[in-house]
């Protein structure tokens, strides 16, 4: 798929259509979101929060992307720690509080770990990739219907996925009976299975969040963009044999970070047409779902998997899965 894949992708975002308008972009510091930021910024937004794991290194970000673009004001860090569940619960009550207008929340920042590390219970990729994730989408998604009725517009919550979860078929059948255990109980030395398996996850749960809130009820287009492969620090964690063998593939066919950043954009860009649907290259990509993926079998371990998804959100923040379904 790598050696397939188009470059100087399009951005589909224009001015016309960001002025004046607040973004959320997770993982904002480094890599896609930091270029994705950076190209909102450019076109015009009235605010672009930076959702960062390190203040200092959002500040850093702030500082290049106000020295690249020459427009100050816009870029503005937010502490946001997808380890930490306190950390993403503050995160969205700021949020509600001092944003008047959410337009798009483009949820980037993921990890990849070659080590048994573990967050809030859960293998570190589970928490931050999907859990933490999905946390922070059911906060926010209220918000974002306020905003859609408040001001006639209809807001994005985009999740960024990966083709990798293409490949984890082996490995999903191993879990998917109990997925959230299965994950976290891989073996150490299958560990870097962990981060194709989220990306499962999160393509499976966009699908059936955005079938259990369809826009005319939750007045949010829900979709999952992959950004292909691209040159990142995402690779960072991972054993030397396999980091050696992606910078290779990274050399052959590898994105730059801004071209692949596109794809976020077009998350945020593309409307009713991509609810619940797949994006890649900047199109709707439904059809390169592999079967497994979406036949009758899959939507039982979609289905499956939310409600455990949905359980243990709710004992982070009881009601917020029923508040962000409410519509």
């Amino acid at each position: 798929m790598a050696a397939n894949q188009p470059h100087n992708l399009p951005i589909l975002l224009t001015e016309e259509s960001t002025a004046g308008r607040t973004y959320i972009v997770t993982g904002a510091n480094t890599g896609l979101g930091f270029e994705a930021a950076k190209h909102l910024v450019r076109l015009g937004a009235e605010k672009v929060v930076l959702a960062v794991r390190s203040l200092p290194t959002g500040e850093t970000a702030k500082a290049k992307i106000e020295e690249a673009t020459g427009t100050t004001g816009v870029a503005e860090p937010w502490a946001l720690d997808l380890s930490s569940y306190d950390s993403v619960k503050a995160f969205a009550k700021r949020a509600a509080a001092e944003l008047d207008r959410i337009d798009a929340v483009i949820e980037n920042a993921a990890v990849a770990a070659g080590e048994h590390i573990f967050a809030e219970g859960h293998t570190l990729p589970l928490t931050v990739n999907v859990l933490s994730t999905f946390l922070l989408a059911v906060l926010l998604l209220p918000k974002l219907k306020e905003s859609a009725e408040k001001y006639g517009i209809l807001p994005r919550l985009a999740v960024i996925t990966s083709g990798a979860a293409f490949d984890s078929r082996e490995a999903w059948d191993e879990i998917k009976e109990d997925p959230l255990v299965g994950i976290d109980a891989i073996d150490g030395t299958k560990l870097m299975t962990t981060y194709p398996l989220s990306k499962l996850m999160d393509t499976l749960s966009v699908r059936e969040l955005a079938e259990l809130l369809p826009i005319e009820k939750g007045k949010v287009v829900i979709n999952a963009s992959c950004p292909g492969l691209c040159k990142t620090e995402l690779i960072r964690n991972c054993p030397p044999h396999l980091k050696e063998s992606i910078v290779k593939l990274h050399e052959l066919y590898g994105r730059t970070a801004e071209d692949g950043s596109r794809t976020l954009l077009a998350g945020a860009a593309w409307g009713e047409e991509s609810h619940g649907r797949y994006l890649m290259h900047c199109e709707l990509k439904d059809d390169e779902l592999p079967e497994w993926m979406t036949d009758a079998e899959a939507k039982k371990s979609q289905k499956h998997l939310w409600s455990l998804i949905v359980k243990e959100l709710e004992s982070v923040v009881p009601g917020c899965v029923e508040k962000a379904l409410r519509g």
